[in-house]
């Protein structure tokens, strides 16, 4: 297949993923596991694996660093901008309509009933996403009792990215420790810096430097995301508290990417081109991250001590899925209704491992609004 093609398959696969991929990082990623692993065989499970840990090591959106590194794989570094964007852009356009809808009539539309059906559809992706991951990632017990270990401490709540970061290099250690060996170099881990740029207006300079900013040092879960602007825009009495709120309502029941949401609060400060410096401003680092992190994965997977190190990461990454989707569990699945609708989706994906993940949230969805017609 040429390059062309690679391409606009890549552009294909990545914008139906960012109109249908709700749930969050981990439901997005469980996704592109069933598309580009499963279905399409583009790459191992292992790698898939590397890919996935060398993501969490690094600020920004998960899932849409996962898109790009797909993308790198696939087709160079046209593919990695032809799968970020694709991934970004049906995100961007809805929240966009989102953004539009509130400034004009001051409410969002009600979806709850749809919202109600789509979580219980998620987990159940997620849960058979991970089942071969799982499997791939546990190469012996010392990474089994990581896993465990991680899992534990990722209920208690403990930081993500030191969970990540302990791991690797408590393998590490272990490797070192049973091979009397010493270590004469590290990898290096640089830090980017991005100098002004000259834009359109004094509020769009400071909008784009804000989400600049957020993009390239932002760890963990869009409600750190939140977090961040209620420090950058709430307090500064750039944005309105309940606009924030409406905000993180706007992300949750929108498919992609979580940070596509920094559009929504673009155009309430400044309109059509604060939307756009800010969405630009939130996703350029990832880009950047990407573009230098891919190669060094497959360098690290050569290296037999940072191979260790890759190995418990990724351990460590799916105990931290397993976490958040325990939590999803325990916030979405109150009631048989919920119950039913998970049950069904869960047996839909087990049976039927190719199955578009598309039909399961289109199931989940629409149960979810029948469902809710009885209560």
């Amino acid at each position: 297949m040429n390059r062309n093609s690679e391409l606009k398959t890549l552009a294909r696969v990545f914008i139906t993923l960012g109109v249908t991929a709700f749930g969050g990082p981990a439901a997005h990623i469980a996704m592109m596991q069933q598309e580009v692993v499963a279905k399409r065989k583009w790459m191992s499970e292992e790698h898939f694996l590397d890919l996935m840990g060398a993501t969490n090591l690094i600020p920004g959106p998960n899932s849409t660093e996962m898109a790009m590194h797909i993308g790198q794989d696939r087709a160079g570094w046209r593919g990695l901008v032809v799968a970020g964007s694709c991934f970004i852009f049906p995100a961007v356009v809805i929240t966009l309509f989102f953004a539009w809808l509130y400034k004009e009539y001051g409410q969002l539309p009600e979806v709850q009933p749809f919202i109600y059906g789509i979580k219980p559809a998620i987990i159940s992706i997620i849960l058979i996403a991970i089942l071969p991951l799982a499997k791939k990632s546990l190469k012996n017990i010392q990474l089994g009792v990581i896993g465990v270990v991680v899992l534990v401490l990722a209920l208690m709540g403990v930081n993500e990215i030191l969970l990540l970061f302990g791991a690797g290099i408590l393998a590490m250690g272990l490797s070192l420790f049973s091979n009397r060996k010493t270590i004469n170099s590290f990898l290096p881990l640089g830090i980017l810096q991005v100098s002004d740029f000259n834009l359109f207006s004094t509020a769009n300079v400071s909008l784009f430097l804000t989400f600049l900013k957020i993009g390239a040092i932002l760890y963990g879960s869009g409600y750190v995301l939140f977090a961040f602007l209620n420090a950058e825009l709430v307090e500064n009495g750039l944005l309105t508290r309940q606009q924030l709120i409406d905000a993180i309502a706007v992300g949750q029941f929108t498919p992609g990417p979580v940070f596509s949401s920094v559009a929504f609060i673009g155009y309430q400060i400044n309109g059509w081109s604060g939307a756009i410096v800010s969405t630009i401003g939130v996703f350029l680092p990832s880009f950047i991250f990407v573009a230098l992190l891919n190669p060094i994965v497959k360098m690290m997977r050569d290296s037999s001590l940072f191979s260790k190190f890759l190995d418990a990461v990724n351990v460590a990454s799916i105990a931290i899925i397993v976490s958040v989707c325990y939590v999803m569990a325990k916030e979405s699945i109150s009631d048989w209704r919920a119950i039913l609708i998970g049950i069904l989706c869960l047996l839909l994906s087990f049976s039927f491992k190719k199955l578009n993940s598309v039909w399961i949230v289109l199931l989940g969805s629409s149960l979810g609004y029948v469902l809710n017609l009885f209560n």
